[in-house]
């Protein structure tokens, strides 16, 4: 009887983590292609851009990296409000907003209107990865987190593997229509679905399982349960205060770690295209198919190295493996003396770039409930993003001094090292499965 009751629990429990992983997981991948899409298309945009506006590598770089900044400053208030007004509402005011700022870059005149919009689109995109990520922890029992996780950050590489193509098709197909080149027929085509997004957003999310009428009342019931009781024992071993979620040296380390991976990160993404450039004579859909590769691998990585973490209920090793590779596969591409070889390392340092995102996040979001993790995942997010202000802004510079992207690639693999032994070093205990759970089901 017991057995029985133990594999009704178990039908249950993977029926129900199914029903809810395609119901929400394909509806935050979308949202975080375009976040992701509407942040990193000036890379290829700059192709065309740069010489039309008269953008120097340094002066691109830094606009590049003024988007951080106005990303830092709005993080942890827009979890806040997430939190108190809830994600059906707060999501899609952050999507509308940031898809009317991704399209109006299209009419950027010079250096000045360039840096005031991605400085606003920073503000606007600041609460989308902090939201998403708190949201899943509304939905998904910690044994879940990861793979749900997984699911939709790998969105973010999708929109590299496919952006660059896209931009490419757009670019040659619209210049010149009707008076505008195609790098601003690529903003507006780009920009505008994300505000269809958000209002497709509004209609769609639902705040709580307890809400969700398109799950049985069984299904509502134990999912609620189950959430509640990790969230109690989370609480029972220790409850955090608002002002440990900000002096917590594990949210500090993590910030830091996190900030030094997004050096390599956004460096790689906004960059890319021209790195590629600089290897050949190539044509622009050359280009765009070549820097897909990279974050494609991403994809793989992502995927793989989530699914082994879920079932050791390991985190950091496998988050510093990987950077690690990151680090070596970007120091051997600047030092390489072959074209080719140099290409195929930094695709290999894509893999190991991307392939830390949900482990990431997964650390992150495990370590406090309620409003404190709200703003501890929002306060991560936010420091870290001092990656972004460095990485981009960085190899302009370089490549401004130098003429070249060989000591730039040097200085993030240097980052990634870092990263890699932070990693290492966290204080976080792994998840760890006891007798009696399941193990996550394939969703």
């Amino acid at each position: 009887m017991e057995d029985i009751v133990q594999d009704l629990n178990q039908t249950l429990e993977r029926a129900t983590m199914r029903r809810v992983y395609w119901r929400l997981i394909p509806l935050l991948f979308v949202g975080m292609f375009f976040n992701y899409l509407d942040r990193i298309n000036i890379g290829f945009a700059a192709l065309k851009m740069n010489h039309d506006l008269g953008l120097t590598p340094a002066v691109f770089g830094f606009g590049a990296s003024v988007f951080f900044f106005g990303y830092m400053l709005l993080g942890v208030p827009s979890n806040l409000m997430l939190e108190r007004v809830g994600a059906r509402l707060w999501i899609p005011v952050i999507l509308i907003f940031w898809g009317l700022i991704a399209t109006l870059t299209a009419f950027v005149k010079g250096a000045l209107s360039f840096d005031a919009l991605r400085f606003l689109l920073g503000v606007a995109e600041a609460g989308a990865l902090p939201g998403f990520a708190l949201y899943v922890t509304y939905w998904f029992p910690s044994a879940y987190r990861a793979q749900a996780i997984a699911g939709y950050i790998i969105a973010g590489q999708a929109a590299a593997v496919f952006g660059s193509p896209i931009a490419a098709a757009l670019i040659g197909v619209t210049h010149h229509l009707f008076g505008l080149h195609g790098w601003q027929w690529m903003f507006v085509m780009e920009g505008l679905p994300t505000v269809l997004l958000g209002i497709a957003f509004l209609v769609l999310l639902t705040d709580r399982p307890a809400d969700a009428r398109w799950l049985s009342p069984e299904q509502r019931t134990w999912l609620q349960r189950r959430l509640d009781d990790e969230r109690a024992a989370s609480e029972g071993v220790r409850k955090f205060r608002l002002v440990e979620a900000v002096s917590d040296g594990r949210v500090w380390a993590l910030s830091i770690l996190f900030g030094c991976a997004l050096v390599g990160v956004y460096g790689l993404l906004i960059w890319l295209p021209q790195i590629i450039n600089a290897m050949g004579h190539l044509s622009l859909i050359e280009i765009g198919l070549l820097a897909a590769i990279p974050p494609l691998l991403g994809v793989v990585g992502q995927l793989g190295i989530s699914y082994s973490s879920d079932r050791s209920g390991e985190r950091k090793k496998h988050l510093a493996f990987v950077y690690l590779l990151a680090c070596v596969a970007l120091a051997a591409s600047a030092v390489s003396p072959n074209v080719t070889l140099a290409y195929v390392l930094l695709c290999v340092a894509g893999l190991g770039i991307f392939a830390g995102n949900p482990l990431f996040w997964s650390i992150s979001s495990e370590m406090m409930t309620g409003t404190a993790g709200a703003i501890a995942i929002a306060f991560i997010n936010s420091i870290a993003q001092f990656g972004g202000l460095i990485g981009p802004w960085m190899i302009g510079w370089v490549k401004s001094s130098t003429g070249s992207f060989s000591d730039a690639l040097l200085a993030i693999s240097a980052f990634l090292l870092v990263a890699s032994i932070i990693a290492l070093r966290l204080r976080i205990v792994p998840t760890v499965r006891t007798a009696g759970k399941t193990a996550p089901a394939q969703v």
